[in-house]
């Protein structure tokens, strides 16, 4: 087996232990649009990072650079979103819709005047991923983040669980909902940043949700289900290479598939 393919599928596994428990409060929290508004807000990221590094001369490799300006994007839009929650003119779905279109939208547009300035880019990898391509590097800031947002969100779980179960009764008992809901926000923000190279801007939102969902059939406890959707994440992920390498198909929406047919299966 080549030295790409272990790393792609290291680095696969890597991803599903982390989307794993994450995606079971974004399935519990009914949160799929506000995953999808961050994932669009990531091309604002990769924006950011080309102009960053046609602008100033920065010593960092091209794919740091972008996790860097797509964390600060994401956690923007994040922060954004909180602050515009607060008002009550428009109901928190018309706000995600807005906010999601018009990051990609802003997006699309400084890459084209990027473009105009003689750049050269081609957008399908960071749209679908590009699995196969990962290096070395990415594993380090997809471990090394991961145990980051493990550990962030063990921290957090009992009371982010206590708020999903009942939001008015965790903040009577004294749990600060408000910080709770901001910490969970900004560390989706991180999964989108380290993910978009193996699944892509367009699928993460489906890594975060399908395997979770699929879970959410056999688990008992919230403790069992965020460890099933991890492991369905990672036969979803093997699967999804099996057939890139095989089929020579696209391997982030081959993992994406993968992890659907395993959803399907469950209602049998």
């Amino acid at each position: 087996m080549d030295d790409f393919l272990w790393r792609a599928l290291i680095g696969g596994f890597g991803l599903a232990l982390i989307v794993g428990p994450l995606g079971c409060f974004i399935v519990w929290r009914r949160m799929a649009y506000f995953g999808e508004t961050l994932a669009h807000s990531a091309l604002l990221g990769i924006a950011l990072g080309f102009w960053l590094n046609l602008k100033f001369t920065l010593d960092l490799t091209l794919n740091t650079l972008f996790i860097h300006a797509t964390l600060i994007v994401c956690i923007g839009i994040a922060l954004l979103l909180v602050l515009l929650q607060s008002q009550k003119r428009l109901a928190t779905d018309t706000l995600l819709g807005i906010l999601a279109h018009s990051a990609l939208s802003l997006g699309l547009v400084t890459l084209a005047f990027l473009q105009g300035e003689g750049l050269r880019i081609s957008l399908y990898s960071y749209l679908f991923g590009d699995l196969l391509a990962i290096t070395t590097t990415d594993l380090y800031w997809i471990y090394g983040g991961g145990g980051i947002i493990l550990l962030s969100l063990g921290m957090i779980w009992h009371s982010l669980l206590s708020i999903t179960i009942h939001e008015e009764l965790a903040e009577v008992e004294g749990i600060p909902v408000a910080w709770i809901r901001l910490a969970f926000m900004l560390i989706i923000a991180l999964v989108i940043a380290i993910a978009m190279k193996i699944v892509g801007i367009l699928l993460i939102t489906s890594m975060l949700i399908i395997p979770a969902a699929t879970a959410h059939r056999f688990a008992r406890t919230p403790e069992q289900m965020a460890v099933l959707a991890s492991i369905i994440g990672c036969i979803a992920v093997a699967l999804g290479l099996y057939m890139s390498w095989h089929w020579d198909t696209p391997t982030g929406p081959s993992i994406v598939v993968a992890a659907s047919f395993l959803f399907i299966l469950t209602f049998r």
